[in-house]
């Protein structure tokens, strides 16, 4: 059974992120695999202080709900992030998260260790939401999602953005958004067949 680790980035409660996130989950759901959904804004995830704690070890200092997060990223094949853009990047939820995966980045980088593929291999997919209509927010937010990929050793990922939305619901009025995260759900778990 394939493990996906899901993770919503958004505060809003049943929002135009959570409401693309339960579309591209819907495959998996649909053929019985293992998810684990964290909704970010509802756990204790303090910002990552920098202190060079992991740096020997791989394992972050800190004790909250990030010690559930690294055992589910460390045993998941396939990843999606989910966000709202605000301020030309994910949101603070996501990026406290993605932040304390610093743990990842010392265990890999300077202890020389990752994490094993498995034998699905590791795949992501990035959904991102955003009520401007121009690129620079996909973009940034991109560059930040591919660093978080790459650290925690997801060698490839898929993004799937949606622009002009911000009105709670609106994403409910995009011509194709639905189909199109349900669609990216389908990708993301294709290459386990």
């Amino acid at each position: 059974m394939t493990k996906i680790a899901a993770f919503l980035g958004s505060p809003r409660v049943k929002g135009n992120t959570e409401l693309l996130l339960n579309e591209a989950l819907r495959p998996a759901y649909e053929a019985g695999h293992d998810i684990r959904l964290f909704k970010l804004n509802t756990m204790s995830i303090k910002p990552c202080q920098n202190c060079g704690g992991c740096e020997k070890t791989g394992c972050c200092v800190m004790k909250d709900d990030m010690g559930e997060i690294y055992d589910t990223i460390r045993g998941a094949d396939r990843i999606i992030l989910a966000s709202p853009i605000f301020f030309f990047s994910i949101s603070a939820q996501a990026k406290a998260m993605v932040d304390r995966c610093q743990a990842f980045w010392c265990e890999k980088y300077l202890l020389k260790k990752t994490i094993p593929a498995g034998p699905r291999g590791r795949k992501g997919l990035l959904l991102l939401v955003g009520g401007m209509k121009k690129e620079i927010g996909v973009q940034c937010s991109e560059a930040t999602a591919k660093a978080f990929f790459r650290t925690i050793s997801v060698p490839e990922h898929e993004t799937s953005a949606f622009l002009g939305v911000d009105a709670k619901d609106a994403i409910l009025e995009h011509p194709t958004a639905l189909h199109d995260a349900y669609e990216a759900g389908k990708r993301l778990l294709a290459a386990l067949i």
